[in-house]
């Protein structure tokens, strides 16, 4: 068990080593359980898409709900909180790829990838007709860049608007439209090329 889910499933929030400048009257443990139980399934699948491998996503899942339970006190409110949650996943998952530059810049589909991110299908030939799909989806994806990559899943996965995902950018709507729309032409074409 996480230190985030032990806190919020016991409302043990005496743990200063670990949890830094935590704020008990800023907000109180059970709304952040709830935010936490809300939203922890599209933070990891933002987190596996931009990752690409579900350990990595797993991880930085974690990292990302620790650092909104220590810095809760500091949202503002201005944005919604899935929107503040994003931003903060946003951000530590391009801080994680920057750091891993060196080694790779796009890591290979992960098998497992499409085993915990799709539901389960009926029939072993649709299983595999829905993998070989995922797998040519997340090459397409791969060859695109980081983005694009990004303005497509908060738009067509995560089904944010545009001006969410301008206020997650730091980019005016009209800017988000017009790179969207180059990001789908660029989308189609790479996955035209995997075939």
């Amino acid at each position: 068990m996480s230190l985030v889910e032990s806190v919020v499933r016991t409302g043990d929030t005496n743990q200063p080593a670990e949890l830094g400048t935590f704020q008990s009257t800023a907000w109180d443990k059970t709304g952040f359980g709830a935010v936490y139980s809300e939203h922890v399934s599209a933070i990891y699948y933002l987190a596996l898409r931009m990752l690409g491998n579900p350990d990595q996503a797993e991880d930085a899942t974690h990292d990302i709900f620790l650092r909104a339970f220590r810095n809760y006190g500091e949202f503002r409110g201005e944005s919604a909180v899935r929107t503040w949650l994003y931003r903060i996943a946003i951000n530590h998952c391009r801080n994680l790829l920057k750091s891993w530059h060196s080694r790779t810049m796009v890591t290979e589909s992960d098998p497992a990838f499409w085993e915990r991110a799709a539901t389960v299908p009926d029939t072993p030939f649709r299983i595999l007709e829905m993998k070989e799909l995922g797998q040519q989806i997340q090459r397409a994806l791969d060859m695109l860049p980081e983005e694009y990559r990004l303005l497509l899943l908060l738009v067509a996965d995560e089904k944010l608007s545009y001006e969410e995902v301008a206020d997650l950018t730091g980019q005016t709507t009209d800017a988000v439209r017009g790179k969207l729309h180059r990001a789908r032409k660029a989308f189609a074409a790479a996955f035209a090329s995997t075939h």
